[in-house]
């Protein structure tokens, strides 16, 4: 596990907490030394401050998911609504802010590697096949046309749900808590945004939707071909 702050007593609080918690966990100042710790550690979790020295924390958050969908917590002092959309719009899986509850942000961590884990199994195998679309529960891997599709574990996770269920029509508020969590403290435009980029990576061409069925204003459905 990576924690990204520069401010050394908060990363020292953060890997305290979560080493008590019995994870092993490694820390960086600087927006560089993330990127390069990332690739060195290849860690099952990054907590990452915005405000860093260097580079940002959005711009390492990009960095990252250009290659890996490893889960992401964004720590911050913002707390206005933009800032949490931007962080969600580039992958981010949730967001924390400034000053926070230690004992919250373990209790997140947590929650973030339970849903990114392997919690139910499908028939066949744990493939879910789509004509298409082929997603594969176990290795959590998604082909488009015999393709790798890289998802976040958020993303991935409401794909799973709507794919297991092609004949239910849920609210963003079900989706929230099925996905995110009661603990989760975002708004409905969460689901809003991680739905468009699924759309986007799944190659849905908005004018005639493949996978993704927007069902009336409240609710989305996974439309199998």
């Amino acid at each position: 596990m990576l924690a990204v702050d520069d401010e050394q007593n908060i990363a020292d609080l953060i890997s305290m907490w979560l080493k008590d918690e019995g994870f092993r966990v490694e820390t960086a100042g600087t927006g560089r030394e993330a990127i390069d710790k990332f690739h060195e550690l290849k860690p099952s979790l990054i907590i990452l401050d915005i405000m860093l020295p260097d580079i940002d924390g959005w711009e390492v958050c990009r960095t990252i998911r250009k290659e890996s969908n490893v889960p992401i917590i964004m720590l911050t002092a913002k707390d206005m609504e933009t800032d949490t959309v931007v962080g969600l719009e580039l992958g981010a899986d949730d967001y924390v802010t400034k000053p926070f509850n230690p004992r919250e942000l373990v209790a997140r961590v947590k929650a973030v590697l339970r849903r990114s884990g392997t919690e139910t199994t499908t028939q066949d195998g744990g493939i879910i096949d789509f004509e298409d679309i082929v997603i594969d529960i176990g290795t959590r891997e998604v082909k488009v046309d015999g393709k790798d599709v890289m998802l976040t574990a958020k993303e991935f996770d409401l794909l799973k749900q709507l794919a297991a269920n092609p004949r239910i029509v849920f609210s963003r508020e079900q989706l929230l808590e099925r996905i995110w969590g009661y603990d989760f403290f975002g708004g409905p435009r969460t689901v809003d945004v991680h739905i468009r980029h699924l759309r986007e990576k799944l190659g849905e061409d908005p004018s005639e939707p493949r996978f993704i069925e927007t069902i009336r204003s409240a609710g989305y459905r996974f439309k199998g071909r």
